[in-house]
């Protein structure tokens, strides 16, 4: 298995992005799976605490036994999305023992989700995670900023949180978070939002999020580290491809491909056919969004 944080870095050198897609739905991991191969790319199989409670990815456990079902070790490797010490309920989480059954069962990244915390509790549970992740031998992804969206309530209107710029990354916090904390790659709130996950809200069209390129510049220059774009659907590509070149080296994607499982499964009934819509999608995303097909020889060179 090539090692994730070589993978990240050498994205960030080549000015690209590696995709994470998100599985609500266990049937979705072999179409992903196929798809990244069969456009010569490379992503991450990755699974978010909320997916567990919210949709039908059952845990942790149960998306690392159909991940390595149907893995592709040049392709695709595992990691442990969004694991809050404070969830989207308001809810105080066991993260360390999440994290830590992550790692007990093969996962070869791991994120940690402080960013309802004060600062310097973020930090500290960030450390925390960062020393499980390395004494296992792999990376560490942090959040610092507020990414909106998986709360129950609707989101006020987007040209208003964006003109504000109300909860995104702090230039000036981030260098001395990502210093603290030890970790990897940092999750940065740029004028991106999750895509909703509440009855009622779930099945819209996402917002065309923009994405503050200016602080972009900046924090990649203070931290030094790959940054992540969570929020990745929806997001017109302009910015998307320009926030490539300018810092951002994983890329989340779960509404695309999850709306187009849930939309052909509810109209006919059948697993396969939600399948194969979510095979054309992550094709589509791969090959023609964010033009990461043929991309494996250069984000895997150097490694055995």
């Amino acid at each position: 298995m090539p090692d994730p944080r070589l993978i990240v870095q050498n994205a960030l050198k080549t000015g690209i992005a590696i995709p994470a897609f998100n599985v609500p739905y266990l049937p979705m991991i072999e179409p992903v799976v196929l798809a990244v191969a069969d456009q010569d790319s490379f992503a991450m199989i990755e699974t978010a605490r909320l997916e567990w409670f919210k949709f039908e990815a059952g845990g942790p456990e149960a998306v690392a036994k159909e991940f390595f079902r149907w893995q592709d070790p040049d392709h695709v490797s595992l990691h442990l999305d969004h694991i809050p010490v404070i969830d989207e309920d308001g809810q105080r989480v066991d993260y360390l023992a999440d994290i830590q059954q992550a790692i007990d069962l093969g996962y070869h990244s791991v994120m940690v989700d402080g960013s309802r915390l004060p600062l310097d509790e973020n930090i500290s549970a960030t450390r925390q995670v960062v020393e499980l992740a390395h004494k296992a031998g792999i990376p560490c992804e942090a959040e610092l900023g507020a990414i909106v969206g998986h709360e129950a309530r609707p989101l006020p209107p987007y040209d208003e949180m964006f003109a504000s710029g109300e909860g995104f990354t702090k230039v000036e916090e981030a260098r001395s978070y990502v210093v603290e904390s030890g970790c990897d790659w940092l999750s940065v709130a740029i004028g991106n939002i999750h895509g909703a996950i509440s009855v009622g809200l779930k099945d819209q069209k996402k917002v065309p999020a923009r994405l503050d390129l200016d602080r972009l510049q900046s924090l990649a220059r203070v931290t030094s580290v790959p940054l992540v774009l969570h929020g990745g659907s929806g997001i017109p590509q302009e910015y998307v491809l320009a926030s490539f070149k300018n810092g951002i080296a994983k890329i989340n994607i779960a509404t695309e491909i999850r709306q187009a499982f849930e939309s052909a499964l509810q109209s006919t009934g059948k697993i396969s056919v939600a399948q194969d819509a979510v095979y054309d999608r992550a094709v589509w995303l791969i090959g023609g969004f964010l033009g990461l097909a043929g991309i494996q020889g250069l984000v895997t060179q150097g490694m055995p």
